[in-house]
């Protein structure tokens, strides 16, 4: 591959890995106001390819033209309400756990948290002692994939296309096998459950994002075979 295709491929993949930080970020824990106010200043892609990542984005930005000094607190209850519910009702939120959408009684700790766990554990990965969720947390999953293009940037920075290429094909057999299997399903669940449109719009951006995502994979590992 010509240096100049590496430099454009390593560009796309540092984008890459700020989407999936992003991603991971919101669903990891309440919007506090530090990001809050780093969000309200940025200024997000106007097309992406995608017309529902298009969608998710203009939705965050429209919540975020309108924040105030309660938004916080507003933006915690949704966040509560979508990911956390209330009462025992496996239904009674989108709980951002892979298992609970891949396991017939949609319980956490299923085969799929040992599945991704070997995964991360392959590619000595290991989950911080402040964290206290499974590793198939949606958080979990996304923070893989950023740490993965992380990984190929700095692969094809140095030149060395054959470790890039090995980094390209994991992030595609995790992205189908794993995060693109169960998020359109937990995305319904937010769509039903969210007041707001700052998390209406996280479901849109997640699908349009990973849908994307992984149509970039499949072309970028056919064209270079």
């Amino acid at each position: 591959m010509a240096d100049e295709m590496l430099n454009d491929l390593a560009e796309l993949c540092a984008q890459r890995d700020s989407t999936y930080a992003l991603l991971a970020r919101l669903y990891r824990v309440e919007v506090d106001q530090p990001l809050l106010d780093g969000l309200h200043a940025t200024r997000f892609p106007a097309a992406t390819g995608s017309t529902k990542a298009n969608a998710g984005y203009r939705a965050l930005a429209e919540y975020l033209s309108n924040i105030d000094e309660r938004s916080t607190t507003e933006l915690a209850v949704d966040f509560a309400r979508v990911f956390i519910g209330y009462g025992v009702d496996s239904y009674a939120a989108a709980f951002p756990f892979e298992s609970v959408y891949t396991s017939e009684k949609r319980l956490k700790m299923q085969e799929a948290r040992d599945e991704v766990l070997a995964i991360y554990h392959a590619y000595g990965l290991d989950k911080s002692s402040e964290w206290e969720e499974s590793e198939d947390h949606v958080a979990a999953e996304l923070e893989f994939m950023q740490v993965l293009c992380a990984r190929t940037t700095e692969a094809l920075k140095a030149g060395d296309e054959n470790k890039a290429t090995q980094l390209l094909h994991t992030q595609k057999n995790f992205l189908e096998d794993h995060l693109a299997s169960w998020t359109p399903m937990m995305t319904v669940d937010i769509r039903r459950l969210a007041k707001t449109k700052f998390y209406l719009g996280l479901a849109d951006l997640t699908d349009g994002f990973l849908a994307e995502d992984e149509a970039f994979l499949n072309e970028v590992l056919e064209g270079g075979e």
